[in-house]
């Protein structure tokens, strides 16, 4: 991680929310730690894949992929199981493959190293403003969105189909959401990124591609979602 102070620039951030670190190299964790409770977050630090499945809940985790006891992307996707949570993965693999699998396996972020510290305190105060919402109570239930068979509850984050209820993970429910909420209408790229990703997050259009294939392969043909090109996407009811 990159050195320096904490900028009195950045946003202001809750001093109640929890955020759980999980990385082995000890130098690397006592900076992050250093600099999260200088934000006035409330931090724990686990160095293995077992400690961080026991350890207490957390608003954010901070997940280094390469720890000694577990495969990363494993460990991501059992943590992604708890919707209350935002994962931001942190690690030193900057391959776009690496990230295309991260974000697949359900990570909300992605930081590679080395970072300073004002990026990832960005990315967590961007990753928190996206996720807070779904992890509040609602004042108020939204009304169910659907198109054909699809029906969207943005109260409990679920999509069913058919009374079928589909597997998907954080982004590619927020995905699936803004295009039942358009429907009709296409939503451009630029919009879906900004939307879904926010601009904190620097997402690729292969990015975006790969979580529309992964939508396309789990809705099947009961809803089409369908490619203009050069502008962006439209989902119709089959």
């Amino acid at each position: 991680m990159g050195g320096g102070r904490v900028s009195p620039t950045l946003p202001t951030m809750a001093s109640h929310m929890r955020i759980l670190v999980v990385e082995d190299d000890d130098r690397v964790a006592r900076g992050l730690v250093t600099a999260l409770r200088s934000a006035s977050f409330d931090v724990q630090r686990v160095a293995t894949a077992e400690r961080a499945l026991t350890a207490a809940p957390a608003d954010v985790v901070l997940l280094d992929l390469g720890l000694p006891d577990a495969d990363g992307i494993d460990l991501l996707r059992r943590l992604r199981r708890r919707p209350q949570t935002a994962i931001i993965a942190v690690t030193a693999r900057s391959e776009e493959r690496d990230r295309v699998r991260g974000l697949r396996a359900g990570a909300d972020d992605y930081v590679v190293k080395p970072f300073g510290v004002a990026e990832l305190l960005a990315r967590i105060d961007a990753v928190l403003r996206r996720t807070r919402p779904a992890r509040a109570e609602p004042e108020a239930e939204d009304p169910p969105l659907s198109v054909g068979d699809l029906v969207i509850d943005v109260n409990s984050r679920e999509a069913r189909l058919a009374d079928t209820a589909l597997q998907l993970t954080r982004k590619e429910f927020d995905l699936l959401r803004l295009l039942v909420a358009r429907s009709p209408n296409v939503v451009a790229r630029d919009q879906i990124l900004d939307q879904v990703w926010g601009a904190a997050w620097e997402a690729s259009s292969r990015t975006l591609d790969t979580h529309i294939a992964s939508l396309r392969n789990k809705v099947g043909t009961a809803v089409q979602i369908r490619t203009v090109r050069g502008v962006g996407y439209v989902l119709d009811g089959g």
